[in-house]
């Protein structure tokens, strides 16, 4: 199975002009690793000009509103996303969850986005962490609240990627073996709920990953691939990271 790597954009970079040069970089540092599968998430704007130089890398939307039209002024819809080309939706990352999206919002968006044959990447994470281990309930309650209304046949269709908010930015990445740990709870809560289709989803690590540490946490942490921010939005940076990791 080929290791993934989504990469978010975020609201990067400036103009079509940097982006274009971006996206081509991308494409070359992916089509020289054949064991890694990219995915980009640029922003909205970008996508139907971004489809047309795709070709074998797939575009996903950081974020749509799961109705389909009506009064909602400066969003987009799944459906629109869709009609744009994108075949993966990033659904309920931390910086959304952090501007007042809710557990019931991730919820509706995936529904959505499976109606609209996308693949959902489901962002789960807590913000902070304590000896007491109270974060696990947290990571639990978005999952179960995010699935709960999704068919057991569609679940192992949906990606979780894990995102230790507090681990962003911090002096040391989280370690892998605490991400082999999270791993293991996440599939077990979806078994939980959901039967053995658990063991068959997805799971990205989403915190700070570069060239330095992916390889690492790819083999000691329990995880398929990578949900990449910052490092994604540099040409240099992405292509040393995919290096890394074929």
């Amino acid at each position: 199975m080929k290791t993934l790597v989504v990469c978010n954009w975020k609201m990067n970079p400036s103009s079509w002009k940097e982006a274009k040069k971006l996206f081509e970089e991308t494409k070359k540092a992916a089509g020289k690793a054949r064991s890694v599968s990219v995915v980009v998430a640029p922003p909205a704007l970008y996508l139907r000009e971004l489809s047309k130089l795709a070709r074998s890398i797939p575009l996903a939307v950081q974020h749509a509103h799961a109705d389909e039209g009506g009064a909602h002024t400066g969003e987009i819809s799944l459906a629109q996303a869709a009609e744009s080309k994108a075949t993966y939706a990033i659904i309920g990352h931390a910086e959304r969850r952090a501007q007042g999206e809710t557990i019931e919002d991730t919820n509706k968006q995936i529904l959505s986005a499976l109606a609209h044959k996308m693949t959902p990447i489901l962002c789960v994470g807590e913000s902070t962490r304590s000896i007491q281990g109270e974060y696990f309930e947290t990571v639990r309650s978005q999952v179960k609240g995010a699935l709960t209304t999704v068919p057991q046949n569609r679940i192992a269709t949906i990606i979780i990627a894990y995102e230790p908010v507090w681990a962003i930015g911090a002096p040391r990445p989280m370690a892998p073996r605490d991400m082999h740990e999270m791993g293991i709870f996440i599939r077990k809560t979806i078994v939980q709920g959901w039967g053995d289709v658990g063991h068959a989803v997805t799971v990205l690590y989403g915190g700070a990953v570069d060239s330095t540490n992916a390889a690492q946490i790819l083999d000691e942490g329990d995880v398929r691939g990578f949900l990449v921010g910052r490092a994604s939005a540099e040409p240099e940076k992405i292509k040393a990271l995919i290096q890394s990791l074929s």
